[in-house]
C-alpha cells in the first residue's frame, strides 16, 4: 500500500550562499490507533491493519498517548482519513475497542538525506545527478565537483558534513573539493575546504595498517585500496620490494607487515616525512628503509643498496603480543624445571637462512608518468656483471616490475597493445616473460588505469 503522505522536503531554490536548516520542516497529519499497552503487539501483527501501519524512515510507529494516559499507546497509521481504512480494518478496531485519534508528525532538516536536501535547493536543471558522491580519507570527505555545481559548493559541502554526523559517516569533520590545478612536481591535487575544520592531517586505516599524513601535501586515493591489497598478495614474505614512488606507504607498509623487506622511496619530502612516521607507527622499522630521491636514481641504486646492506632473513610470521607472552612463560617453565636455559626456538630457520640482498619486486605507482622511468632499468646490474660469480647465484631470476599507467585505448586488447608497446619502447626490449595486464579503474571518460607486470629482461638489466 502506498503511504499517500508527502514526506519530501520543502523546496527552497533561493538558497545559494548559506544554508538555513530551519526552513526544512514539514508537518504530517496522520491517524493513530489508541490502545492499551497490552494490545500493541496484537494490533501491529493483525492482518486487517498490518498494511496501514506507518513505516516512515527514522520515525517510530508506536508513541506514547498524547492524552497522557500512562498505560495507553498510539499506533500510527500512514493515512489521514478514516475513510481510507477498509471495512475489515474498521470492524477489527471495533472488536478491539480501539479509538482513532489525530496525530502530527514533525519532520525536520535531519530527517532527509543529503541528496533529498540538494534536490530541493539546486536549480531543476542540475537535479538530474545530485553531487553527493565523495571518497573518505580519515576525517575528510573528498569531492570532485563538476563546474556547474561550483556556485553551490559551500552549500553542498555543509549538507554533506551535516549528513556525516548521522551513523553512516560519523567521523567526517572536513569536506574538501579537488581543484583543477595539480602540483606539477609532486603530483598531488590542490583542494579547498567547503565545510568543517581546515585540518588536513588525517589518520586513515587500510589493510590493518594505520596511515597518518597531510592530505593537502601528498597523494592518496582511498579508491585504490583493493589494488594495494591485490599487489601485496602477489608478494612472498621473503621478497625484497623496491617501491619507487612509495608515497606515504600504501604498498610498502602492508608488504612489510606480511614479512617483505622494502626499500621505499618518494621524491616528495612531505611524502617521505609521513612515510617515515608511518613506518614507526606500524612497527616495521626493521623491514622498511625510506629515502627521498629521484625515481630514476632510486631504480639505479636499489640493487646496490640491498646488496651492500642486506635485510635480515625472513623469520616466519610475526608473533602477536599474546603469543610472545605465552612463549616467554613456556621458556621460563622449561628453565625452572631443568635448571638450564632452553635454546631460543622462536625461529629455528633464522640461523641457517641467508640474509636478503636481492631485489625481487619493483613497484612503480605513478600512473601519469611511470612508463617514462622504465629506461632507468637499462644496465642496473651491469656494475655487478664482472663480479657476477661472487654474487653467490643471486639474480639467477630477474625481478618482477609492476608499473602503473594510463591509456586512452578502449577495450582490453587495444589497451594491452598500447601499454605494452610504450613499455617496450622505453625499456628497449621485448617483454616476453611473466607479462600480465591488470585493469585498475576508469579515471575519466576514455581514460583507464592499468598495471603492467613483467619479468625484467636479463639483457636489459645487464646492459647487453
Amino acid at each position: 500500500m502506498q503511504c499517500g503522505l508527502d514526506t519530501s522536503p520543502p523546496v527552497h531554490r533561493w538558497m545559494r550562499d548559506s544554508l538555513d536548516r530551519s526552513a526544512f520542516t514539514r508537518s504530517l497529519r496522520v491517524l493513530g490507533v489508541r490502545v492499551t499497552a497490552s494490545q500493541t503487539t496484537t494490533i501491529l501483527k493483525s492482518e486487517p491493519l498490518k498494511r496501514y501501519i506507518l513505516d516512515l524512515p527514522k520515525t517510530r510507529s508506536v508513541v506514547s498517548d498524547p492524552s497522557g494516559e500512562k498505560h495507553h499507546r498510539l499506533i500510527l497509521l500512514k493515512i489521514a482519513e478514516e475513510a481510507a481504512l477498509s471495512q475489515e480494518a474498521r470492524s477489527f478496531l471495533q472488536e478491539q475497542c480501539a479509538d482513532l485519534a489525530e496525530h502530527t508528525i514533525d519532520l525536520k532538516y535531519d530527517y532527509w538525506t543529503a541528496d533529498e536536501i540538494l534536490q530541493s535547493i539546486l536549480p531543476e536543471e542540475l537535479c538530474g545527478d545530485s553531487p553527493t558522491g565523495f571518497s573518505v580519507t580519515g576525517h575528510i570527505a573528498h569531492m570532485n565537483l563538476n563546474r556547474e555545481y561550483l556556485p553551490y559548493k559551500h552549500l553542498i559541502g555543509q549538507i554533506i558534513l551535516d549528513a556525516s554526523f548521522r551513523p553512516k559517516n560519523p567521523t567526517i569533520k572536513t569536506v574538501v573539493n579537488k581543484l583543477d590545478s595539480i602540483d606539477t612536481k609532486f603530483r598531488f591535487f590542490k583542494m579547498e575546504v567547503l565545510a568543517g575544520e581546515p585540518n588536513f592531517v588525517v589518520e586513515h586505516h587500510e589493510s590493518d595498517c594505520r596511515f597518518t599524513f597531510d592530505f593537502s601535501k601528498v597523494y592518496w586515493n582511498s579508491r585504490l585500496h583493493t589494488e594495494h591489497d591485490r599487489l601485496v598478495q602477489l608478494f612472498k614474505p621473503e621478497d625484497v620490494v623496491a617501491d619507487v614512488f612509495a608515497g606515504v606507504g600504501p604498498f610498502a607498509i602492508p608488504a612489510a607487515k606480511k614479512g617483505c623487506a622494502v626499500l621505499a622511496n618518494d621524491l616528495n619530502p612531505d611524502s617521505a616525512h609521513w612515510l617515515s612516521k608511518n613506518i614507526g607507527v606500524n612497527h616495521v622499522a626493521d623491514l622498511v628503509r625510506a629515502s627521498c630521491e629521484d625515481g630514476r636514481d632510486f631504480i639505479r641504486n636499489a640493487v646496490s643498496l640491498a646488496l651492500q646492506n642486506p635485510f635480515p632473513a625472513y623469520k616466519g610470521p610475526k608473533l602477536s603480543r599474546m603469543q610472545e607472552k605465552q612463549q616467554q612463560r613456556r621458556r621460563k617453565q622449561e628453565q625452572q624445571s631443568s635448571g638450564v636455559n632452553p635454546p631460543d626456538t622462536e625461529s629455528p630457520h633464522a640461523l641457517v637462512l641467508p640474509s636478503r640482498s636481492e631485489v625481487t619486486q619493483f613497484v612503480m605507482n605513478l600512473p601519469d608518468s611511470a612508463l617514462e622511468f622504465l629506461d632507468a632499468f637499462r644496465g642496473i646490474l651491469a656494475p655487478l656483471a664482472k663480479a657476477e660469480g661472487q654474487l653467490g647465484g643471486i639474480y639467477g631470476t630477474m625481478p618482477m616490475v609492476h608499473c602503473y599507467c594510463f591509456t586512452r585505448e578502449q577495450g582490453p586488447e587495444k589497451a594491452e597493445a598500447d601499454i605494452r608497446q610504450r613499455a617496450e619502447d622505453k625499456i628497449g626490449a621485448k617483454l616476453d616473460e611473466d607479462v600480465s595486464l591488470q585493469f585498475v579503474r576508469s579515471v575519466a571518460p576514455s581514460k583507464d588505469m592499468y598495471c603492467i607486470s613483467f619479468r625484467l629482461p636479463r639483457d636489459v638489466a645487464f646492459g647487453r
